[in-house]
């Protein structure tokens, strides 16, 4: 019998199969896209995730990040990471990283989803394999949330992300954020001549439309040669009613989010594949749920705060000349997105 069958090869599950090979169980991870995979993503790593990362052996190439700026209508608001930088990192140069360490610690990874899943008292059936535990990370939309009854109805904005690389080279170490009245355009450098733009927004308008609200950015981009195509992911917030269903447990996007406003997406999945595997190994997967609990709490709170802020008007416009004005409450948040 296998000990963990994960279902999703992308970041997450992919951490979670290192971090089950590394306990010693038995894992086979289930992706049915070719490897690697590129999806609608800020491309950058706080530090907390390149530690995480370290930790399992895994170094991608990519560019230092040292803090986060802020941009809107001429005023600025900067501050650095305090425990080290982070790193601007290709999503496929990510993959192709987790996938050969994955591949370097013997786990399988078959081409394919996973259909079936049988619950049993002492373990899980998926498509007729029995296996000890499964772990859903199969991503935001994920269909096995919603196939085993775990999806809850998701309140509040509908937001979407886009991306896309331009060549060019960096012209600061910092992510920059810039706003406009009804999107946040992100900037990573990601290479020694590239650099990608996500945009965070409500509006369903295409990407070059939303693009012309940040003419600073424009001008810095300079007409820019685009190196990849646009990609969109969303709407960005899901909700799970929990995230441990008998010998299921949820990690990664697919246990829910908010929002990409804080850049954590990365981090949180990697911790969540961590405790998922602990709680796996004590014998008590139940225990999962509080350890995620525990792990979301901060970037659930800030982010709450900041997409509500983000959809009322005047306290939108009026974020960045605050964080200009009370550095050390900037400062703080940072500190806290590094984490």
């Amino acid at each position: 019998m296998i000990d963990l069958i994960v279902a999703g090869g992308g970041p997450a599950g992919l951490a979670t199969a290192l971090h089950g090979a590394r306990a010693g169980l038995s894992v086979v991870v289930r992706e049915p896209r070719p490897a690697p995979i590129d999806k609608a993503c800020g491309e950058g790593l706080m530090p907390a995730a390149v530690a995480r990362l370290a930790g399992l052996g895994v170094d991608p190439a990519g560019q230092p990040l040292h803090g986060i700026r802020y941009l809107s209508d001429g005023a600025a608001a900067e501050a650095c990471f305090p425990a080290g930088p982070g790193r601007g990192v290709r999503r496929t140069v990510l993959h192709a990283a987790l996938r050969e360490a994955v591949d370097a610690a013997g786990v399988p990874v078959e081409r394919g989803r996973v259909g079936e899943i049988v619950q049993h008292r002492d373990g899980v059936e998926v498509d007729g394999t029995p296996a000890g535990h499964l772990v859903v990370a199969d991503g935001l939309l994920s269909p096995l949330r919603h196939r085993l009854g775990l999806a809850a109805p998701a309140r509040g904005p509908r937001r979407f992300g886009l991306r896309r690389h331009v060549r060019v080279a960096p012209w600061t170490d910092l992510v920059e954020v810039h706003w406009a009245d009804r999107a946040e355009a992100y900037v990573t450098p990601v290479g020694p001549d590239e650099v990608g733009v996500a945009l965070l927004t409500s509006d369903r308008r295409p990407y070059a439309d939303q693009l012309a609200a940040f003419p600073v950015l424009l001008d810095r981009l300079g007409g820019a040669e685009a190196t990849t195509t646009v990609r969109g992911a969303g709407p960005l917030r899901q909700r799970s009613r929990r995230r441990v269903a008998g010998r299921v447990l949820l990690v990664g996007d697919a246990g829910g989010y908010v929002d990409a406003l804080t850049g954590e997406g990365v981090s949180l999945a990697l911790a969540q594949a961590e405790a998922a595997v602990a709680a796996i190994v004590a014998g008590r997967p139940e225990d999962y749920e509080a350890r995620w609990r525990r792990i979301v709490r901060r970037y659930r709170l800030l982010t709450e705060v900041l997409v509500v802020a983000a959809s009322v008007p005047p306290l939108r416009r009026a974020l960045v000349p605050a964080a200009r004005a009370l550095p050390p409450v900037f400062t703080a948040a940072v500190r806290q997105i590094g984490r």
